[in-house]
């Protein structure tokens, strides 16, 4: 037996969703959208050449390569790639390096991130301009 019961708006509103969220998903429509939590996809294998990195960049790198003077005090520090976008190490494998943006009063968003045993030696470098949303590693 039926009985004649309303709904809420709530649960109108949770069965339109549901509906709408099956039909879009048989449909293929939801598939081809792609959500990203953290920002652009890190790209590792189109590695940037040094040329390609801001003056300010080629500057830290040389820096970094000689092993400083660098002007902040989070520079050469240990950098703990929390957001994984860089190829898993162990703790202490990674440092970052700010890359001074122009008219910035802070550190900004632009840093470099090198890995390896021994700082002025690097394996390898990444470069992020998006505050560690996404890298290009730096060719060598």
């Amino acid at each position: 037996m039926l009985r004649n019961r309303r709904w809420s708006l709530g649960a109108q509103c949770r069965a339109i969703a549901i509906a709408l969220l099956v039909l879009l998903t048989l449909s293929g429509i939801l598939s081809t959208f792609t959500v990203h939590a953290k920002g652009p996809v890190t790209n590792l294998n189109e590695p940037m050449a040094f040329s390609q990195l801001p003056p300010q960049g080629q500057t830290m790198m040389t820096l970094i390569y000689q092993g400083g003077p660098f002007k902040y005090e989070k520079d050469g520090t240990v950098f703990g790639n929390r957001e994984h976008l860089l190829p898993a190490r162990q703790r202490g494998y990674y440092r970052e390096y700010t890359v001074k943006t122009p008219g910035e009063r802070s550190r900004g968003a632009r840093r470099i991130v090198c890995g390896g045993e021994r700082p002025a030696t690097p394996d390898a470098c990444f470069y992020t301009d998006d505050h560690y949303a996404s890298y290009r590693q730096i060719a060598r």
